[in-house]
């Protein structure tokens, strides 16, 4: 599995979590094709991100204007908080590779346009912050 395919995979994966409360393994399994096995790539994705979540949460938070969390569509937040679990925390990933593959997801999952923006500028925001530290 490619990562762009474990990036999509893994967005479906934390929204089924936020959604029903499911087990993280259990999201993963429901993502996966037949035949199609576990990615270590996605379960790091999904799991490093649920487990980073209250931390990454404080970051969109900070990067946010006139905008909360909560009031974010649960894609836009599963993208996010994907995206910024990336930036923080896996090392072999270029910053503007993360930004950039954040985008195409908001595009691809959702209908309005301004959504590709809105990400670019909140990870962008994420990534300075992220760099003065």
């Amino acid at each position: 599995m490619n990562r762009r395919v474990a990036r999509i995979k893994s967005v479906q994966a934390l929204y089924q979590v936020e959604m029903t409360g499911v087990n993280p393994n259990e999201a993963i399994e429901a993502t996966l094709e037949e035949g199609e096995g576990n990615d270590s790539f996605l379960s790091s994705l999904v799991k490093g991100t649920l487990d980073h979540q209250h931390e990454i949460d404080e970051l969109i938070n900070n990067a946010l204007e006139h905008w909360t969390l909560s009031r974010l569509s649960r894609v836009d937040r599963a993208i996010l908080r994907q995206c910024v679990y990336e930036m923080k925390y896996i090392e072999d990933v270029p910053v503007n590779v993360s930004i950039n593959e954040a985008i195409d997801l908001a595009k691809g999952f959702n209908a309005e346009e301004e959504s590709g923006k809105f990400v670019n500028g909140v990870t962008s925001k994420i990534a300075s912050a992220l760099n003065e530290n």
